[in-house]
């Protein structure tokens, strides 16, 4: 194909793309299964995370629910410690609720066609492609982050993907190029070369199987696609929780299960107010939380985290407790635990890196 050469034919991109598939692609576990349960289980577990991270939370995840029967049947406490420190916790109570509906709606058999499947919690039309396309041999077409770059060069597409015509205009062309005859391996394929070959930044272009038809290797903008929004300054929010011992336990609270984080058990605590001091606000918000007064000793440890929209300062006190019932006024549950049983609970990573400073108490034993 000649460099002035037009678009290509959706059927040439699927020959080179499928061939270079078939000649070599990277061994991944789900890749080895059409188990549409194993295939949504990674789908959701991939979604923002990467693929070594992923790995053995999904052997772990499939070794303890083989099946979507014992999923559905699972607490959803065990299953989000399962999925402790993967973050993103709302796929975890999401993959927990569908697989409830999919036993009880559809008799433990997944639906089949991409519309059906976009309709259980968690499911957006990328899972819903996937599924459909791999475990189902459905013509359903997918757009991730790979797919879009992939795209975006191929077709030299100089606007902004994050634009909702562009937006359109992406699913419009994977839908175009899927192949009917092998769904599932194509879509993978266009991921898999948005992975290892069409990387952000620099491509290799010259080991790329689609180089002959992209647009933007043609014009020389394959370095300078897709045209991405700059990103913002991160907010920075400061947290003071409290560690409050009475009687050699420590009381923790579960966040409330339609929340950031929902369904995790964490320390009490919450957002510094303006005018105040972090004491103050360990107080305070372990008393709005929990409906206990505290005393506030020192700070044990600050902990500086981010999540995907903000970051926070946390500042973790030894606090004692002083009056009143702990009962869950601004949580789902409280509970006052020895500290050598903290591990058997879910907490979000951030949390974690407080337990690192806690093994006196940690490593107490229960009397």
């Amino acid at each position: 194909m000649s460099k002035n050469s037009k678009t290509p034919r959706p059927e040439e991109i699927r020959q080179a793309l499928l061939r270079w598939w078939d000649q070599g692609h990277r061994d991944l576990p789900w890749r080895r299964t059409k188990d549409p349960y194993a295939v949504w289980l990674a789908e959701m577990m991939l979604q923002q995370t990467r693929i070594e991270t992923v790995i053995p939370y999904y052997e772990r995840f499939l070794q303890r629910f083989p099946t979507v029967q014992s999923l559905a049947e699972a607490g959803l406490d065990s299953v989000l410690k399962l999925w402790e420190g993967l973050g993103y916790y709302s796929r975890a109570r999401h993959l927990h609720k569908a697989a409830q509906i999919i036993v009880r709606e559809y008799g433990g058999r997944f639906p089949e066609k991409a519309c059906e499947l976009q309709k259980l919690p968690g499911v957006g039309r990328y899972t819903a492609g996937a599924v459909a396309s791999i475990a189902f041999h459905q013509p359903a077409p997918l757009v991730d982050g790979n797919v879009i770059r992939v795209l975006c060069r191929l077709f030299c597409i100089r606007q902004e993907p994050t634009q909702t015509a562009v937006k359109k205009k992406l699913w419009q062309l994977a839908e175009t190029l899927v192949c009917p005859r092998r769904p599932g391996d194509f879509n993978q394929s266009l991921m898999e070369l948005g992975a290892v070959v069409c990387k952000p930044g620099l491509p290799d272009c010259r080991n790329c199987p689609l180089e002959p038809y992209c647009l933007a290797n043609q014009k020389g903008l394959q370095t300078v696609l897709p045209k991405m929004p700059k990103s913002g300054r991160l907010p920075e929010y400061e947290i003071a929780v409290g560690i409050v011992f009475r009687s050699g336990r420590v009381l923790i609270a579960k966040r409330r299960a339609e929340g950031l984080l929902g369904g995790l058990w964490e320390f009490p605590g919450g957002k510094r107010e303006t005018g105040e001091t972090l004491e103050q606000t360990a107080a305070r918000e372990i008393r709005e939380e929990t409906g206990i007064a505290v005393s506030v000793g020192p700070c044990l440890t600050v902990v500086r985290h981010a999540y995907s929209h903000f970051k926070i300062v946390l500042h973790a006190f030894l606090c004692e407790y002083q009056s009143g019932k702990a009962e869950p006024l601004g949580c789902d549950a409280v509970k006052w635990v020895w500290p050598s049983r903290l591990k058997e609970y879910a907490f979000p990573a951030a949390n974690h890196k407080i337990f690192q400073k806690l093994h006196p108490w940690v490593n107490k034993k229960r009397p």
